[in-house]
């Protein structure tokens, strides 16, 4: 039986992430006004003991106040019923899901005849985008809520898996870089899980299962097959013009949509993968202005993402951009499945990716010893063990301070001299101050030696000695390659294939691109008109998360100029 949630502080089992009074917030308990002002945007009714409000699986579900008697958050899991948690008079229903329209993860039933306020989706925006005390207070309890689930491992979804399979880790960093609870069994050590396997028909060939909703069972589903199980995508209507469209959904991608959906704009994003980019996956960012203690990639990035869907932004979770069409005003992006979307103007922040080490087997590793992110997941995978990572990045310090409280030893390769031109100081002392790891400077790694999983390494130093390490997890944090391929020469991109932008576009470049307006290019606008960069995608950018920040928001400046043009 999956543990409840519970509205008390005191409960011992699903402890708040917060502070002490953090149980208030999660389940707040709203006054006789604040009643009266959601009423407004809704209908106070009678309910029934019984009566379904919603139903598991249900899309824009409504969200709802008790003005008396009890509502039951229910969950569904293998024919079982467990009461998740119930709300009282002047308590509200719902968590994150509510503001997406995503897909009811629980269902809400009536315990007792009594009087509910119900608003349905659309007023509920309203409500959180012009009543900042009533947004303050449902934004807090969303995300309390929700993270309440994901550490409570809570949720309608379950992952049958094991930690030594590739396929298993993608779907986990997934779940987790959608901040989408879900409940994990593994195989390795739950010997019991048989007669579950049964019951669904599934062999141990078809690992990793997900069973989506307690009813559809997905055999090494893709990333987009969970997406559309769980409801993640609205369709996409093709004959929709948009204000913008964000490609993108890193922290410059979040920024720009945020900031556009705030200021009135019809605003789509399109993610090939999650939310969050490379920031999404750092262990720590402790430098990022108003988190002195630091936050990590996921936290910020699921506060960004509540954010566009505060303010009604659209984001297509796995909707890789395949094409931009611009030759024309109004450009068109193709996406992977086909669809177009139309648009007045686009912010490219596809970001870079992390490149690949230049090893004929490093494809036979990735997610089974190679990892180009450090979270919680890949973390657990080499606790107690030695690791290496290779890059003198800010990441790499952060995965590398990170990991070395887990495992027993993390090895930094560098190719490099030393850390101080790459690296912060602040990360660069604590490496030195750390016993645990060791930098290695002017060290690669030669080959990559296993069958299934990594076993070991060979280094090479720059005077040629070679080493062996019986080193099973690799974290290669290095260079980034900037992801402009699907742009198919619309815009002018350096020597590195990164996007020019402002100044740095040449009259040679413009004449080029068939520059057609009397003014230069904005200081984020590329070769064509109402096209603008932002973020690591973006030539001369700086590789600092509050940098992407500030470029997404400008960004949104320049696109309400090009839209009055």
């Amino acid at each position: 039986m999956i543990p409840a949630l519970q509205s008390s502080a005191a409960d011992p089992e699903v402890a708040l992430p917060s502070t002490a009074t953090a149980g208030d917030q999660a389940f707040p308990t709203l006054t006789e006004a604040q009643i009266a002002r959601i009423a407004a945007h809704g209908r106070r009714r009678k309910v029934e003991r019984g009566e379904v409000l919603v139903k598991a699986g249900a899309r824009n579900a409504s969200f709802f106040v008790v003005v008396s008697g009890r509502l039951d958050i229910i969950q569904l899991s293998d024919g079982v019923e467990t009461r998740v948690v119930v709300h009282k008079p002047g308590q509200i229903s719902g968590e994150l899901n509510l503001l997406s329209g995503r897909r009811a993860v629980f269902s809400v039933r009536a315990g007792e005849a009594g009087e509910v306020v119900e608003v349905d989706h659309q007023h509920l925006l309203e409500i959180v985008q012009t009543d900042a005390d009533l947004s303050e207070i449902f934004m807090r309890a969303f995300l309390l809520r929700r993270a309440r689930l994901i550490a409570s491992g809570i949720g309608d979804v379950l992952l049958i898996g094991s930690r030594h399979s590739q396929e298993t880790l993608r779907i986990q960093e997934f779940l987790t870089r959608n901040s989408h609870p879900y409940q994990y069994i593994d195989l390795d050590r739950d010997t019991g899980v048989q007669e579950l396997l049964d019951r669904f028909r599934v062999a141990v060939t078809d690992i990793p299962v997900l069973i989506c909703r307690g009813e559809v069972v997905l055999r090494n589903p893709s990333n987009h097959d969970i997406a559309d199980c769980l409801g993640f995508n609205d369709p996409i209507d093709q004959a929709q013009m948009h204000d913008t469209v964000v490609v993108g959904a890193g922290p410059s991608g979040l920024a720009a949509a945020v900031y556009a959906a705030s200021e009135g704009l019809d605003v789509m994003v399109l993610e090939s993968g999650a939310p969050g980019g490379q920031a999404g996956s750092s262990s720590r960012i402790e430098n990022y202005l108003g988190f002195p203690s630091g936050i990590t990639g996921q936290e910020l990035t699921a506060r960004a993402y509540a954010q566009t869907q505060k303010f009604g932004a659209h984001l297509m979770i796995t909707k890789a951009a395949m094409r931009l069409r611009c030759n024309t005003r109004q450009y068109v992006i193709e996406t992977d499945d086909g669809a177009q979307i139309l648009a007045r103007t686009v912010i490219i922040a596809t970001g870079a990716e992390y490149r690949k080490l230049p090893l004929e087997n490093i494809s036979q590793f990735e997610g089974a010893g190679v990892y180009y992110s450090a979270t919680f997941i890949e973390s657990q995978l080499c606790a107690g063990e030695e690791v290496c990572v290779v890059g003198g990045g800010n990441a790499a310090g952060q995965a590398a301070v990170s990991l070395a409280q887990s495992a027993r030893h993390v090895h930094m390769l560098i190719r490099s001299d030393g850390l101080a031109d790459t690296m912060s100081r602040y990360l660069i002392r604590r490496i030195e101050e750390d016993p645990r790891i060791t930098v290695h400077t002017r060290t690669e790694i030669a080959a990559l030696k296993g069958e299934d999983h990594l076993e070991s390494v060979h280094l090479r130093r720059h005077d040629g000695a070679t080493e062996q390490k019986d080193v099973r997890h690799v974290f290669v944090m290095t260079g980034a390659a900037p992801s402009t391929r699907w742009l198919d020469g619309c815009v002018i991109l350096d020597d590195h294939g990164f996007i020019k932008t402002g100044s740095e576009l040449s009259p040679d470049d413009l004449a080029t691109a068939h520059w057609s307006l009397a003014r230069a290019p904005h200081l984020l606008e590329t070769s064509k008109p109402g096209v603008f960069a932002v973020g690591d995608v973006r030539a001369g950018n700086i590789k600092r998360v509050a940098s992407a920040v500030g470029e997404g928001s400008i960004a949104v400046s320049f696109v309400h100029q090009a839209l009055q043009e």
